[in-house]
């Protein structure tokens, strides 16, 4: 695999989705002037002009509600990423009487030694039988790398190395900053829509007001401007995991690590397990594999066949999810 040329890709193509992201919303700002001046005009009998600063209060509060969104997203998951983690059913690892977590958590030392980065707290999901890991945190005094029980009874050192590498290189490119701020901005842009379905609403007589028309025009282009929002973090959170590939085959110069985990995950997939429960939304798509896949443009995660072809180059038969050596490199794929 060539990382870092595979790095250096999904950079390049976050930057330019970050951009487009930028543009949604001055694109949002645009369409809610054009709907708001065109309801203006239709509302006003002899219509003369507009209003003393109608657009700029226009724009000044569809920034407000888009940035105001934004910080109340944000804010909310202000407070620690142990403090998420254990939201989502996670415990601190407790090396001293469990042997798969002592070695999780000389594996986390490790790691941070190779990444020059303070480690991480390691943390178990201990209810989660399918193999899955996520990491949380806005720094690295905050950061927390959780992963399931089911990960540290199937996988081999080398593939809980190259899991925890994966999630390493989301805290070490800020991923789990990035996506928790885009979340929040696609939340703000949420409340645009929610703004006019609210001003569409009827009263107890069935009868909607005189604001239903200008409604009904923020509702129009914020459920496009949200839309739009989801599907670009969905893009952006893809190019992550794939760098987020390439950053674990770097750390532990190994493909079979987490190409490894990968093909056992497709295993599991195979035979119809993996996680039986969804986590809290606000790491679903911090999980190494998404647990609720979506459609193509809302998928958080690349498809699973593409990162494994991605990290060895060829297709590769699914594994057996067990904790052995017994790790095959067959090209003849079941993809």
């Amino acid at each position: 695999m060539r990382f870092f040329e595979r790095q250096e890709a999904a950079r390049a193509q976050t930057t330019r989705l970050l951009l487009l992201f930028g543009l949604t919303v001055l694109a949002l700002v645009l369409a809610v002037n054009a709907a708001l001046a065109l309801s203006w005009r239709l509302v006003t009998p002899g219509f003369s002009g507009y209003p003393a600063y109608f657009f700029a209060v226009n724009t000044g509060m569809t920034l407000l509600f888009v940035l105001g969104g934004w910080w109340l997203e944000t804010s909310a998951l202000q407070g620690g990423g142990e403090k998420l983690a254990r939201r989502a059913g996670a415990r601190e690892a407790w090396p001293s009487s469990r042997a798969a977590e002592q070695k999780l958590c000389n594996i986390v030392s490790e790691l941070a030694i190779a990444a020059s980065m303070k480690p991480p707290v390691p943390m178990v999901l201990d209810r989660e039988e399918g193999i899955n890991a996520f990491a949380t945190g806005w720094d690295e005094d905050d950061a927390v790398v959780a992963v399931t029980r089911g990960a540290l009874d199937k996988l081999t050192r080398d593939e809980l190395q190259g899991l925890v590498a994966h999630e390493f290189s989301h805290l070490r490119e800020g991923d789990t900053r990035l996506n928790m701020r885009l979340g929040g901005m696609v939340f703000g842009l949420e409340m645009i829509f929610n703004l006019g379905r609210s001003m569409c609403e009827t009263d107890d007589d069935g009868r909607r007001s005189f604001m239903a028309l200008p409604g009904f025009a923020i509702m129009a282009t914020g459920s496009l401007g949200w839309l739009a929002g989801r599907m670009l973090k969905a893009a952006v959170s893809r190019q992550r995991e794939y760098l987020a590939d390439a950053r674990a085959v770097q750390f532990t110069r190994s493909r079979d690590g987490l190409g490894g985990v990968l093909r056992k995950v497709a295993g599991e997939q195979a035979q119809g397990l993996g996680m039986r429960r969804s986590l809290h939304p606000a790491v679903q798509h911090m999980l190494l594999i998404n647990a609720n896949p979506q459609t193509r443009w809302f998928a958080t995660h690349p498809p699973l066949s593409e990162r494994i072809l991605r990290i060895y180059g060829r297709p590769m038969v699914a594994l057996p999810a067990r904790c052995d050596d017994e790790a095959v490199t067959r090209p003849d794929a079941i993809f």
